[in-house]
C-alpha cells in the first residue's frame, strides 16, 4: 500500500483503522462467520458454525427488514444483510420476488407444518384406507334406516307423500264410520293439497272427484260449503281436471246447488267452483248457456240485497266476455295453429253477449252501480262497458243509468280532485273516472258522423261473415238530437248535434 502525504494520506489512514476496529468488534459479538449455504429443498440456511443436525425453522421474509436467529433458514432470492449497528442479521425479500410476491402468495406460504404435524397426518391417512376401520367408524356415528324408521313410528312421525296421505284421506272420507265433523277436518286437509296441479290429478285418478261431488248434494250445509271449496280449487288453472268434472256432471251439481241451497256460505263457495270450471272452458261455458245458467244467475242477482253475491255474479259474466273477446282478437291478429283454431271454433259456439241480452242482464246490471261499495261499482262498469255491443240502444234509454253516470262522474272527479290537493295518489278512483267516462262516450256514440254515415258493429258471435248494420234513425237533412239534461237546474238544457 502506498501511503499519502499531507492532510489526504493522514485522513484516508484514519478511516481505515476506524474500519478495522469496527469489525473487530463485530467479530467479537458474532462468534462466527454468516455464511449462505444452499439445501436441497431450494433454500438458503443461515450456517453460523454450529453443526446442528435438527430441522430448520424456515423464516418466511416479508417487504420490510427482520431480524434472524441463528439456526433459521431463508427461502432462495431472499436478501440477507449484517445491521452494522445492531450486529444481527436481517433478512427480506429480494429483488424479484418483491417484484411478483403478491397478498395472495404471502398468504399462501404463511402456513407450515411441523415434523409432528406431518406424522399426525399420515397416521389419519392410514387409519382412513383401512376399510374395515372406516365402516365401523361411520357405523358408530350414525344409526340405519330400520333403526329410523322404527323410532319415527313410535313417536307418530312416519313420513308420507302427498299421494300416500291423500290416498288414507279418501278411504277416510269414504268410510261409513266416519262422522262429520271428521268429514270436515279431511275436506280442509284436501283443500290445502289440490291447489298443486298434479294433487288434484292424482285426485281425480283417485275417484275423488265423486266423492267431492257427493259432499255437494249432503243434507249438512258445512259439508257442501266445503266440499264446493274444494272443487273449486281443484280446478282453478287445471285444464284436465276442468275436463274430468264436466264429465262426471259437475255442472249440473253445481246450477242445482245455486239453486236449491239457502245458505249464503255456500252459494259463494259453489260460485267460486263455477267460475273456476268455467274459465277459458268455452265448451263448459255452452252448455252452461244451455241449460240456463244465466237464468240461475239471475234469480241469485235478484235475491241478493247486499251486493256480495251480485258483484261475484257480474265478475263472472264479464270474465267470460272477456275471453271470447280476447281469443277472437288473437284468431283476427295472428297466425293460429290447430289447438287455437279448435279454440276459436268453439268460443265462435258460446252465444253468451245474445243471451245475456235476452234475458234482461242489460238491464240488470247497472243496478249494481247504486251500491255504496266501490269495488262492486267497478265491477259494473266493467261488464257494462263489455256488454256495450250488444246493449248500447237499452243502455241509451235507461234514465237510471244516465243519471248514474252522471252522478259518479261528479263524485270520483272530487275524489281525485281532493287526493290531488292532499298529494296522494289517485290511480284507483282516476280508474273509474276512466270507466264513467268510456261508458259516456259509448252512450253519445260519434259526435260528428258527417253526412249520411251509419254506424256498423260486428255480432259479437258472427256465423259466416255476418254482420248487424244499424242505421241512424232519423236521417234527414240537418236534423239535430236534444237530450235533456237528467239534472237541469233552473232552466238549462244539453243540446248535441247529431248530423245525419
Amino acid at each position: 500500500m502506498r501511503l499519502l502525504s499531507g492532510h489526504g494520506g493522514s485522513s484516508s489512514i484514519s478511516l481505515v483503522l476506524v474500519l478495522v476496529l469496527v469489525r473487530c468488534c463485530v467479530m467479537e459479538k458474532s462468534e462466527t462467520a454468516l455464511t449462505a449455504v444452499e439445501n436441497t429443498g431450494g433454500e438458503e440456511a443461515i450456517d453460523d458454525g454450529d453443526d446442528d443436525d435438527g430441522d430448520l425453522e424456515v423464516v418466511q421474509p416479508t417487504e420490510q427488514w427482520q431480524s434472524l436467529k441463528p439456526g433459521q433458514a431463508v427461502p432462495a432470492g431472499s436478501h440477507v444483510r449484517l445491521n452494522l449497528q445492531t450486529g444481527q442479521r436481517e433478512v427480506r425479500l429480494g429483488e424479484e420476488q418483491l417484484k411478483y410476491w403478491t397478498q395472495k402468495h404471502r398468504e399462501e406460504t404463511k402456513t407450515s407444518f411441523s415434523p409432528d404435524e406431518l406424522k399426525q397426518a399420515m397416521k389419519k391417512l392410514k387409519e382412513d384406507l383401512d376399510p374395515g376401520g372406516h365402516q365401523e367408524s361411520v357405523a358408530s356415528r350414525f344409526r340405519n334406516l330400520e333403526e329410523l324408521k322404527r323410532d319415527m313410528a313410535q313417536q307418530d312421525l312416519l313420513v308420507e307423500t302427498d299421494f300416500q296421505i291423500m290416498k288414507r284421506l279418501l278411504e277416510q272420507l269414504n268410510s261409513s264410520n266416519t262422522t262429520a265433523e271428521q268429514r270436515l277436518s279431511i275436506l280442509v286437509e284436501l283443500e290445502y293439497l289440490v291447489h298443486q296441479v298434479d294433487n288434484a290429478q292424482t285426485l281425480c285418478s283417485m275417484g275423488g272427484l265423486q266423492l267431492i261431488l257427493g259432499g255437494l248434494n249432503s243434507s249438512d250445509s258445512r259439508l257442501q260449503e266445503v266440499s264446493a271449496f274444494v272443487l273449486g280449487s281443484a280446478l282453478s288453472s287445471n285444464p284436465a281436471v276442468q275436463v274430468r268434472a264436466v264429465e262426471n256432471g259437475a255442472l249440473q251439481t253445481l246450477l242445482t246447488s245455486l239453486a236449491t241451497s239457502p245458505q249464503l256460505g255456500v252459494k259463494k263457495k259453489v260460485l267460486f267452483a263455477m267460475a273456476s270450471l268455467l274459465r277459458h272452458f268455452p265448451f263448459a261455458q255452452r252448455h252452461f248457456v244451455s241449460r240456463g245458467g244465466l237464468q240461475v244467475l239471475a234469480d241469485l242477482f235478484r235475491a241478493d240485497g247486499g251486493g256480495v253475491l251480485r258483484s261475484r255474479v257480474v265478475t263472472m259474466l264479464y270474465d267470460m266476455i272477456s275471453e271470447k273477446v280476447l281469443m277472437l282478437q288473437a284468431g283476427r291478429d295472428g297466425v293460429q295453429d290447430p289447438v287455437q283454431q279448435e279454440g276459436l271454433r268453439q268460443y265462435s259456439e258460446v252465444s253468451l253477449q245474445a243471451a245475456l241480452l235476452e234475458d234482461g242482464w242489460c238491464r240488470r246490471v247497472p243496478t249494481l252501480l247504486q251500491s255504496a261499495e266501490h269495488d262492486h261499482r267497478e265491477k259494473a262498469l266493467q261488464a257494462l262497458l263489455a256488454m256495450a255491443p250488444v246493449c248500447l240502444d237499452q243502455y241509451r234509454s235507461d234514465d237510471s243509468l244516465l243519471s248514474s253516470l252522471l252522478s259518479l262522474r261528479v263524485q270520483y272527479q272530487e275524489k281525485v280532485q281532493s287526493e290531488l290537493d292532499l298529494g296522494e295518489e289517485t290511480s284507483y278512483f282516476t280508474e273509474m273516472l276512466e270507466l264513467i267516462e268510456a261508458l259516456q262516450t259509448e252512450l253519445r256514440g260519434d259526435p260528428d258522423p258527417g253526412p249520411r254515415t251509419m254506424k256498423v258493429q260486428a255480432d259479437p258471435d258472427p256465423g259466416p261473415r255476418t254482420m248487424k248494420v244499424q242505421a241512424d234513425p232519423d236521417p234527414g237533412p240537418r236534423t239535430m238530437k236534444v237530450q235533456a239534461d237528467p239534472d237541469p237546474g233552473p232552466r238549462t238544457m244539453k243540446v248535441r248535434a247529431g248530423l245525419s
